[in-house]
């Protein structure tokens, strides 16, 4: 029996799979548990976490998690430094075939010899420059610098939507395959008992994901007399843009139809998409976000914003509408289009699902992932 290819998943994993926190760790867990059920594959997870003092490691879904303790510092600081130098001596003790990393953790496997892919999730230059923090504009710059030097080492990408291609394909001559992100196969087998007027959406809260102007969208259809409930699930990651929220919501008097659920486990995030009629994400810099995948998974039409990566994902008018994420109307328009017809919920989330099956199925993106693995070595 030929030996399983051993291959290093270098990227953010929650220490409880069913709470990941954001798209990359919620991307993880999916491709991790689909990738553990094939006997070609050795699947070994690398992960920096903070909350522990010496590495641990542990099995999940017939896969190795080693969990090793976070150095203290900037995110940059530890990519490029003490947290780089700690995951590149695990390697050097793992002796993987293969190492996929993602996001941030692309950066520390720079110059790495044995085969690599780094998959591409975000570009953390454009989210610093909308974030609204000290010194936006020149750590974007700094971030951009990084960046793009971090891809023109990358001998392998893995772009998860046209949107990375487009942007990344500029500073690298890297081989690029098309791979979207995997969503659970949980998602794919919900049934939809949507409740009325009900909107669910699924991020942290930040300017990045424009909630406020999705709440002034929806306050909009409040005061014209459309029956509307708002369910934002996420942590708040910004303080004083979650305090604005606050203060909207009570100065509009907006506590019965607007609902801050927090961090949701993701079998909580289901039950919500379950009863919801529409899932929105405004967001002001995406790439695929996958609150938009699981909501296409459970057969949900979707409002998102016109611009980045979300125009690849939502067919405008078929499975849902592609708004202006700076115009409150646009929003409220598009959700009142849906809210007043189930037809058109039915239909535009029927298509969603259908386009869900055949690009963010996990078995379809492991069966990808895994062959681009075996041509790698």
């Amino acid at each position: 029996m030929t030996k399983p290819l051993k291959v290093a998943i270098v990227t953010q994993f929650p220490v409880d799979p069913d709470r990941p926190v954001g798209g990359v760790e919620a991307v993880s867990v999916n491709l991790v548990r689909e990738l553990a059920g094939y006997e070609t594959l050795d699947i070994h997870v690398v992960t920096l976490n903070e909350t522990i003092t010496s590495t641990d490691s542990r099995s999940w879904w017939n896969a190795t998690l080693h969990f090793l303790p976070r150095p203290s510092g900037s995110m940059l600081g530890v990519a490029r430094g003490a947290g780089r130098r700690s995951i590149l001596r695990f390697l050097d003790t793992l002796q993987p075939d293969v190492v996929h990393a993602h996001d941030t953790y692309g950066l520390m496997v720079q110059g790495y010899s044995r085969p690599r892919v780094f998959t591409v999730h975000g570009f953390i230059h454009g989210d610093t420059r909308i974030s609204g923090s000290r010194f936006a504009v020149l750590r974007a710059q700094l971030w951009k610098v990084v960046e793009t030097n971090g891809w023109a080492d990358q001998p392998n990408i893995i772009s998860i939507s046209p949107y990375v291609r487009e942007l990344v394909s500029s500073y690298s001559s890297a081989r690029i395959r098309d791979i979207d992100n995997p969503v659970a196969r949980e998602f794919f087998e919900m049934t939809w008992q949507p409740e009325p007027h009900t909107i669910f959406s699924a991020a942290v809260i930040s300017p990045r994901k424009n909630t406020l102007r999705l709440i002034e969208a929806c306050h909009r259809l409040h005061r014209q007399g459309q029956p509307v409930e708002l369910r934002l699930a996420g942590p708040i990651v910004d303080t004083a843009y979650g305090e604005r929220i606050k203060a909207y919501i009570n100065t509009h008097g907006l506590q019965a139809i607007v609902h801050l659920l927090g961090s949701l486990p993701t079998s909580q995030v289901r039950a919500e998409l379950c009863k919801a009629s529409i899932f929105a994400l405004v967001s002001l810099e995406e790439n695929s976000p996958m609150g938009i995948e699981e909501a296409m998974a459970a057969g949900l039409p979707v409002v998102s914003s016109n611009r980045c990566g979300m125009p690849y994902m939502i067919r405008h008018g078929v499975s849902g509408y592609l708004v202006d994420p700076d115009d409150a109307d646009d929003i409220a328009n598009a959700l009142r289009r849906l809210l007043s017809c189930q037809q058109t919920r039915d239909g535009m989330g029927a298509v969603g699902r259908r386009i869900a099956e055949d690009r963010f199925h996990p078995a379809v993106v492991a069966a990808r992932t895994a062959e681009f693995y075996r041509e790698l070595v």
